[in-house]
């Protein structure tokens, strides 16, 4: 069993396969810590590219298999991290399952049967297994944190130009979560620090490089450009600075919200210019 408070340090990062758990993943990896990588069959040929990419680096990592909807799974994996490392220092609890509107239809199409249970049960109880489990680990360890990656979609609903991006269900699970942010916040303290990203429009989430996107029309695309304040897509790298910062630097931050989405909630509304007066 190593010392929690040595050298390397480890984060726990479901969902690294995928473009933002990935780059948030390198980042950590390139800062020295140590990667426990949980993963399941859904994206078999990213979870194997991760690999690879992440050997060929010379990067500190360990695949933890594991279904992360299944209580007993977690609680199995994370005794064995105890078992091993005894302890980690941040969980960047990066896992979800969403449903674009555009590609899957209507939730009452025989080929969605499980699309709903599929959002809440990998949006909600793999995010809430993984706490509970991962707390005590966290506990062990000077500074350490969470962080919840969520989406934008708890605060627009499947409304405006992104509503052929979010479904019901996703929405409502980021809704959720963001009540477990602040529960959490007050569990976990003094000695843990929760706090959440709330993504919008990323490339690879939501953005280009998903099924979904390519499916927008070149109209309904600019829609969600032109509704951003600064007129594009948000990019993974962006978004893993952030949550770095979050988990290792913002050390007298805890129970907070950041809204990284390039301005797009913000973008509903149009700039009023100061009016002459009337004096």
């Amino acid at each position: 069993m190593t010392n929690p408070d040595t050298n390397p340090k480890i984060v726990l990062v479901p969902g690294a396969s995928r473009p933002v758990g990935r780059a948030i993943a390198r980042l950590f990896a390139e800062s020295g810590y140590r990667l426990l990588l949980p993963v399941f069959g859904d994206w078999p040929e990213s979870n194997e590219e991760m690999a690879d990419e992440f050997a060929s680096k010379g990067y500190q990592f360990k695949i933890c298999p594991c279904d992360l909807t299944n209580r007993e799974e977690v609680i199995s994996m994370c005794e064995a991290i105890n078992s091993e490392f005894g302890a980690i220092n941040h969980l960047i609890n990066n896992i979800e399952r969403g449903g674009m509107p555009i590609l899957h239809g209507s939730y009452y199409k025989q080929i969605n049967a499980q699309q709903w249970e599929l959002e809440t049960n990998m949006t909600i109880k793999a995010k809430l297994y993984l706490y509970e489990n991962a707390l005590p680990l966290l506990k062990k360890c000077h500074s350490s944190s969470i962080i919840n990656v969520t989406s934008i979609a708890s605060l627009t609903g499947r409304s405006g130009p992104v509503s052929p991006l979010f479904s019901d269900g996703y929405a409502l699970s980021n809704s959720a979560v963001s009540l477990f942010t602040k529960t959490w916040a007050r569990e976990a303290a003094p000695d843990v620090r929760v706090n959440e990203v709330k993504v919008g429009v990323i490339n690879g989430r939501h953005g280009e490089g998903t099924r979904g996107w390519k499916l927008l029309s070149a109209d309904q695309k600019e829609q969600i450009k032109s509704h951003t304040l600064l007129q594009r897509n948000g990019d993974p790298d962006e978004i893993a600075d952030l949550v770095y910062f979050l988990a290792v630097k913002a050390t007298y931050l805890t129970g907070s919200t950041i809204v990284a989405d390039g301005g797009f909630i913000l973008g509903g509304d149009e700039f009023q210019k100061l009016p002459e007066g009337s004096l």
